[in-house]
């Protein structure tokens, strides 16, 4: 089957790869549709970050780069092994990309998603959403019903947003924050008003993100550049804002969103940083402000599904584009990297012909 494969920095290809084999507790997917993540365009540009170099195979799956690309997937399931049950051939399915040890500290308590020797599928091994065919443990499949598959893509990006909410702690009725309106930003702020937030902030300095914003959920539209956000926000919520989200890595971003709470209000980092940050723990302490870190998802799939299926949240206004797999390089990954602030998510379809 055909599959693009991550061989280095610059360097994704169109690999002919075996047919993935259905174990014992296992479903195959035919997957329909695959999100490009700001995390493959950081392992195209700057790789490999979090995939397994030469030499130093993943101690989960033994795999080393070349590796198939592909986290955010939905599709239709094509095969089943022995001792599934709950899924059959032809149910639409989202997959929840995920190795995990089972054994560590963090898989015992329950909090898998951040398992000491995590890998995700489509970063970590041979099975990957930006391939025909994927194979995963029974565990990793959320039936769709009747949603489509390409909002079924979407799935595993809304559950990072879903997952950094439920971190915060947010109660219904609350005020927040939103740091930078990229695709993670805009999907935290779709999260925050179906969890019943009654004011998101969104602050984000690009005008065609800006435009974005509202459409997701933004009450209010924060522009740094000639705005001083955290006193603006201070003053728009008599005092701070109960969360604040940061989705962009900046120091100065992070620095602001401490800026934004009320005294013991909490800032969740959702970005993953590029480099060590600098943060002014004074201002943590001095406020006594929660700063937490949020990981992907941990059981949030099956809440984020239904979040789509009640109409709690637009997920189809984030798709800005759809293209094959023949087109992943310059149609995706070249499109969101030299056109960031036009798109939010490119969709790919591995299917020999377009969907």
């Amino acid at each position: 089957m055909r599959a693009a494969r991550f061989h280095g920095p610059g360097d994704i290809r169109i690999d002919e790869v075996p047919d993935p084999v259905v174990g014992p507790g296992q479903v195959e997917v035919s997957v329909d549709w695959c999100g490009i993540c700001g995390t493959d365009l950081h392992e195209f540009l700057e790789g490999p970050i979090f995939i397994p170099n030469k030499g130093e195979p993943h101690p989960l799956t033994g795999v080393e780069m070349p590796v198939v690309l592909g986290h955010e997937f939905a599709g239709v399931v094509s095969a089943v092994g022995s001792g599934v049950t709950g899924v059959s051939e032809g149910d639409r399915v989202a997959v929840e990309p995920y190795w995990v040890c089972g054994e560590c500290v963090a898989c015992k308590a329950g909090r898998y998603n951040i398992c000491r020797s995590l890998g995700f599928v489509g970063l970590a091994g041979d099975q990957g959403g930006f391939a025909e065919r994927c194979v995963v443990d029974q565990r990793w499949v959320h039936p769709l019903g009747d949603l489509p598959t390409d909002l079924g893509a979407l799935v595993e990006p809304l559950a990072v947003g879903y997952h950094a909410v439920r971190l915060s702690g947010l109660r219904e009725g609350g005020t927040a924050v939103v740091y930078g309106a990229g695709p993670i930003g805009l999907v935290t702020t779709a999260a925050l008003k179906a969890a019943g937030a009654s004011q998101v902030v969104v602050v984000e300095p690009a005008a065609a993100r800006k435009a974005k914003a509202t459409p997701a959920g933004a009450d209010v539209i924060i522009d740094p550049i000639t705005d001083d956000a955290p006193a603006a926000i201070l003053d728009l919520t008599g005092g701070g804002a109960d969360v604040a989200f940061e989705c962009a890595g900046i120091d100065a971003v992070l620095a602001a969103a401490i800026g934004s709470v009320r005294p013991g209000g909490t800032v969740v980092n959702v970005a993953i940083w590029g480099h060590v940050p600098q943060v002014a723990v004074n201002d943590l302490v001095m406020s006594e402000v929660n700063l937490i870190g949020s990981l992907a998802y941990c059981g949030d799939h099956p809440d984020t599904i239904a979040l789509l299926r009640d109409g709690k949240v637009d997920a189809a206004q984030f798709i800005t584009g759809r293209i094959g797999l023949e087109d992943i390089v310059s149609g995706g990954f070249r499109e969101l990297i030299d056109n960031k602030e036009e798109n939010v998510k490119i969709l790919v379809s591995p299917k020999e012909v377009l969907a």
